[in-house]
């Protein structure tokens, strides 16, 4: 038998007597058999199963009530909401994780701080960006006390992001700001052109097209010279932003045209982006008196517009949540 033969059937034995211990044992020790178990499960990828098991270890630790330990709870916790990461139930994801971390807190646990960054980032995919802020700026804080200036700056970056999806840009502005602070002292290079192509749109909003084209200028300049040619992308369709916020419409037209060249290079493409960028140019052509290519423009895009919303609808919806 081989090594490898050896391991797998260790694993195997190992899972058998988990499973065989749970009759054996009740309270605390039952609770977390059906947690290790939820684990190994996990690892293999089988997350409806792992998500009953870990939900079935909470429940036995919430009967115990105080004479159930902490940290076993907010690993159950925890646990749920990795799995329901897994299954894309984003929003059941971060109030699990939200209890995990709650608890992990009030114990002054040391992982409590990891687990925080990954609800903050969890809240944002669930669309829930008034708690990212609020979740990440404790993080922000923990960092800089803990020395750890990059990890403020990834929990700034993120508030940044969050505040943008509100347009809330003056904060969303002081956000990047403060974020491309932390990132220039620590040499991080990219992510200074990141905070400065996202400062970029937001002075784009907030009308500084001046400040707006030199800011945007930079981050092309840094992802130009990194060779990232989609961040490159991004940046440039603020730098044509900018330009056509000054009134320099023919540069304008010229830079988003640009964009819309390196974009339809990608595969896939994203159709949305395009349709935006498109519809920005159209807006140009017409100020500009191009008003047959602008208007063909639109009924090309609301053709494409149309097959999105139709691919969308069709979609089967999550009866899980």
């Amino acid at each position: 038998m081989s090594e490898d033969d050896e391991a797998g059937q260790e694993d195997l034995v190992t899972e058998e007597m988990l499973w065989d211990r749970i009759p054996e044992v009740d309270g605390a020790e039952r609770a977390s058999t059906y947690y290790e178990l939820s684990a190994r499960i996990y690892a293999r990828g089988q997350y409806d199963e792992a998500l009953a098991l870990a939900e079935t270890a909470c429940d036995i630790y919430s009967d115990l009530g105080s004479n159930a330990p902490s940290e076993g709870l907010a690993q159950a916790y925890s646990a749920i909401g990795y799995n329901l990461n897994q299954l894309k139930r984003m929003d059941e994801a971060a109030h699990a994780m939200s209890k995990a971390v709650e608890i992990l807190r009030t114990n002054k646990s040391p992982i409590a701080l990891e687990l925080a960054c990954t609800l903050g980032e969890w809240w944002y995919s669930s669309k829930n960006y008034e708690k990212v802020i609020d979740t990440m700026r404790e993080c922000a804080q923990e960092h800089l006390v803990d020395g750890d200036e990059v990890g403020a700056a990834n929990d700034l970056h993120l508030i940044g992001c969050a505040y943008r999806e509100i347009k809330n840009w003056d904060d969303a502005l002081a956000s990047f700001t403060e974020a491309r602070t932390l990132y220039k002292k620590n040499r991080e290079v990219i992510h200074v052109g990141r905070c400065d192509q996202k400062i970029a749109a937001c002075l784009v909003e907030l009308g500084n097209g001046e400040l707006a084209l030199e800011t945007a200028r930079k981050a092309l300049d840094v992802f130009e010279t990194a060779h990232d040619h989609s961040r490159e992308t991004f940046a440039l369709l603020e730098f044509g932003k900018a330009q056509i916020l000054l009134g320099k419409l023919e540069d304008g037209l010229a830079t988003l045209d640009r964009v819309l060249q390196t974009s339809t290079d990608e595969d896939p493409r994203d159709f949305e982006f395009i349709i935006d960028v498109e519809t920005r140019m159209a807006s140009v052509m017409r100020t500009l008196g191009r008003i047959e290519e602008a208007d063909e423009i639109v009924r090309r895009l609301s053709s494409v517009s149309d097959l999105l919303n139709e691919a969308d609808a069709a979609e089967p919806s999550d009866t899980s949540q």
